[in-house]
């Protein structure tokens, strides 16, 4: 489960569209809004990004796309060790020499 987010997404995209819109610097923004400008630059770049503007990051349903074959790529890791596993166990009991019961 992912952290909780500090800002709230409309708080987020009003002080985006702040920035974009007025040509504000981006420190007087956050000061103005109570952000951290930090925070608030990432933002701005992010939406860049998302708008085609910048070639630099990933969009946002790229970063979503990344998050889901990490995941889906480390859960069939996990399955390939099981796989692994089983298939040195059942090797084993195919070598093993069988004994009759004796009567």
């Amino acid at each position: 489960m992912p952290a909780p987010r500090k800002y709230p997404d409309e708080l987020r995209e009003r002080a985006v569209h702040e920035v974009r819109s007025s040509g504000r610097p981006i420190a007087h923004v956050a000061r103005d809004l109570g952000i951290h400008k930090e925070a608030l630059r990432s933002w701005v770049r992010q939406a860049e990004a998302d708008a085609g503007e910048r070639d630099d990051r990933l969009t946002s349903s790229e970063l979503e796309e990344l998050k889901q074959l990490r995941k889906e790529n480390a859960e069939l890791r996990r399955a390939n060790e099981v796989l692994k596993a089983a298939g040195v166990f059942f090797a084993q009991e195919i070598d093993r020499p069988r004994t009759r019961p004796s009567r």
